[in-house]
């Protein structure tokens, strides 16, 4: 999904923001779901740790099929 096309590779660091504005928006659409399901709960530093990790886990599929599979052209 992307909004600008690039005519050479990203960068690491841009792949990178990309991880994390996709992170920070996936959680700001759960909070309001949240949200509007009732009160939302406390979360400490343990609750972004686990779900930064599960964010990243779930998107190594994507990244398997984009960089580690042969594509036929």
């Amino acid at each position: 999904m992307a909004v600008v096309a690039f005519s050479k590779p990203k960068s690491l660091g841009l792949r990178l923001l990309e991880l994390v504005v996709f992170y920070f928006l996936i959680g700001g659409v759960a909070l309001l779901l949240e949200k509007r399901a009732g009160q939302i709960a406390d979360q400490n530093w343990e609750f972004y740790a686990i779900t930064a990790a599960l964010f990243i886990t779930f998107a190594f599929p994507g990244f398997v099929y984009r960089y580690l599979l042969k594509h036929r052209d």
